[in-house]
């Protein structure tokens, strides 16, 4: 199983699951990570925390613990 976290600066992955329950699952759904969609790394802080990727045009910023659940 490779998650979110695990994709290295400048691959770009497909979301195959989202792991978590409740509201986690629902925010990370709502920032627009749902199944099938194409995801870019940009960039990751200097101690990992956050990432940057480019989903569906635009760019965000997620945290390590929710990349975790991305798989």
């Amino acid at each position: 199983m490779k998650t979110l976290g695990d994709v290295k600066v400048g691959e770009s992955s497909t979301i195959v699951k989202l792991h978590g329950e409740g509201a986690v699952k629902r925010r990370i759904m709502d920032m627009g990570l749902t199944k099938g969609v194409a995801v870019h790394v940009r960039k990751v802080a200097p101690l990992g925390d956050p990432i940057e990727v480019t989903v569906r045009g635009y760019e965000l910023s997620i945290r390590k613990a929710d990349a975790a659940m991305i798989e």
